[in-house]
C-alpha cells in the first residue's frame, strides 16, 4: 500500500509540474476587445491567427500575428500590446 501512495503522489507531482511548465496562451479575448476599441477590425481570432479558436495545443499565426509576436520579442515586452497594430503594414 505504501508503494502505491508514493507512486500516486509522484504521478500527481509530475502532472502538476507539467501543467505549470506549459506557457500561457498569448492571445485573449481581452486583446481582441482592446483591438476593437482601438479601431482595428478584429472581428474574431482570425484577425491574428489561422484558427477560429486557437488553443494552447494548436495555435498558428497569420502574417499579422507573426508580426505582433516578432514585435513583442523585438521590444522585449512581457506580452503583446495591440496598440502596436497601428505600425503594422499589410503585405501586398
Amino acid at each position: 500500500m505504501k508503494r502505491f501512495q508514493v507512486g500516486l503522489f509522484s504521478g500527481v507531482a509530475v502532472g502538476l509540474a507539467a501543467l505549470l511548465a506549459v506557457p500561457p496562451a498569448h492571445a485573449t479575448l481581452d486583446m481582441q476587445k482592446k483591438a476593437k476599441t482601438a479601431g482595428f477590425d478584429a472581428a474574431n481570432c482570425l484577425y491574428c491567427h489561422n484558427e477560429k479558436l486557437p488553443t494552447k495545443a494548436k495555435v498558428t499565426h497569420n502574417d499579422r500575428g507573426k508580426w505582433l509576436v516578432a514585435e513583442k520579442d523585438k521590444r522585449k515586452a512581457k506580452e503583446v500590446d495591440v496598440a502596436w497594430l497601428k505600425d503594422y503594414v499589410v503585405p501586398k
